[in-house]
């Protein structure tokens, strides 16, 4: 039995299982993988604890695809069946209210190094995964919109700017520029989209940063939209626009920058087209 493929019932009771462990672990509140698994077993055909256990890292695989967080104590493994694709899509279907959720705003007396969010470095091709994983990873994201997706997350793109915003003027308070940090603005707050970019910032130096933000709750190569006017606006003001993007935002935000030209960085595609009569 533990060669055979699980059914679309055992992949659904796990699913459901993981989540709940999910929303355990995103809360930091405490739980029993091992007590979790016991009574899973229960309601499967026979399955071994390794069995489980390397479905649940099949399951992380899934949600990693789909520019989600998973539980980090269970590594994404991969090569996993379509099937469970359609599982975590079904409980995803059932429970929309998870991929709206953000996290509580920071508040207004947060500390200042709080306020700052770690910057590593951008993908490249000296540090991305192994070829099969990310062919796999990139299949589903462009398969199930993943950055259309996060492009509609209204709620998600404010709460990602909003953390930004208060990184800059943390990052210009410790460089001693108080000054600088309170005329930083969040242009597309007060004015709308149209300005190419969202924060308007300074360097300590006071050198203008024009930053466009991009929000995923997903992992660095999680795919994002950008429009044509940032794109724009990017190319006439090299020197001062930034693409911030930022992951991991559901549980612990971290971030990287591109600067222009983006085609140095990321293959760009058009998605839409746009129609005029003749």
């Amino acid at each position: 039995m533990p060669f055979e493929d699980w059914s679309a019932e055992e992949n659904d009771r796990i699913v459901a299982d993981y989540f709940a462990m999910l929303a355990e672990d995103i809360a930091q509140r405490p739980y029993s993988k091992a007590e979790h698994r016991r009574r899973l077993r229960q309601g499967l055909n026979g399955r071994s604890d390794g069995s489980v256990e390397f479905k649940h890292q099949n399951i992380s695989a899934v949600l990693k695809g789909l520019g989600e967080t998973w539980i980090t104590g269970y590594k994404p493994a991969f090569n996993f069946q379509s099937s469970l694709e359609d599982a975590v899509l079904r409980w995803l279907g059932q429970n929309s209210v998870w991929l709206d959720r953000t996290p509580a705003p920071l508040p207004e007396t947060v500390f200042q190094d709080e306020a700052t969010i770690w910057i590593g470095p951008s993908p490249t091709l000296s540090n991305q995964p192994q070829p099969k994983e990310l062919e796999q990873m990139l299949r589903i994201a462009r398969k199930f919109d993943v950055a259309g997706r996060d492009a509609r997350n209204r709620a998600l793109g404010r709460a990602g700017e909003d953390r930004v915003l208060r990184h800059e003027r943390a990052v210009l308070r410790a460089s001693g520029r108080d000054d600088l940090a309170r005329r930083v603005r969040w242009v597309s707050e007060a004015d709308g989209d149209g300005a190419g970019y969202d924060i308007a910032s300074f360097t300590p130096e006071g050198r203008t940063r024009l930053i466009e933000v991009k929000t995923t709750n997903g992992w660095e190569r999680t795919p994002f939209h950008i429009s044509r006017n940032e794109l724009a606006v990017a190319e006439e003001r090299r020197s001062d626009w930034s693409l911030f993007r930022l992951l991991n935002f559901g549980r612990a935000p971290q971030a990287f920058e591109l600067r222009p030209p983006l085609d140095a960085h990321v293959s760009l595609a058009a998605t839409t087209f746009q129609a005029s009569f003749q």
